[in-house]
């Protein structure tokens, strides 16, 4: 008896699982993005990953139903960790894809700010530096300063993957 009870239960529990709606599809009402992005991080192979943060901003405003031109978005993106040296004009072949999206973003209306002084530890002079580059004294100021300003501050966190999608899903 206590068994077919509980079967029964099971029963009404797989049931009521599968006449559960599903997930809704919402179309929220975005504003034009005034964001700031920080780039800190620790391999400079990584900003291929964090410039998919940039994109994953970006083209949804830029496609329907937003539709917005570019110049209607306000992003910057200051960077001050390892990936400093995808910038530089001289690594240029070695980060060649990086470096191709950072100038079609730049092309956008995305400003890159490289920290000073993380470009002097680094061993960089201003003109060291890709065209559509723009040195600012000190990243947390930087960063302070269009926080200040009412940019949305997103930091790319960029973990080393150790499973395949197929696996965990």
């Amino acid at each position: 008896m206590k068994s077919s009870v509980l079967a029964l239960a099971w029963l009404c529990l797989a049931v009521a699982a599968s006449a559960r709606a599903a997930g809704t599809w919402v179309q929220t009402p975005y504003e034009p993005a005034r964001a700031v992005f920080e780039f800190y991080l620790d391999h400079p192979q990584k900003i291929g990953s964090a410039l998919y943060w940039v994109r994953s901003l970006m083209n949804p405003m830029m496609e329907a139903p937003y539709s917005l031109a570019p110049e209607d978005l306000s992003v910057v993106v200051v960077v001050h960790g390892t990936e400093i040296v995808t910038l530089a004009k001289k690594n240029e072949a070695k980060y060649q894809e990086a470096v191709d999206r950072m100038r079609y973003y730049a092309d956008l209306g995305v400003s890159f700010k490289v920290c000073g002084q993380a470009a002097e530890d680094f061993g960089y002079a201003i003109a060291d530096f890709q065209d559509f580059v723009e040195v600012v004294p000190n990243a947390i100021t930087e960063l302070a300063h269009w926080q200040q300003q009412g940019y949305a501050l997103i930091t790319p966190q960029v973990m080393d993957r150790r499973f395949d999608i197929d696996s965990i899903r």
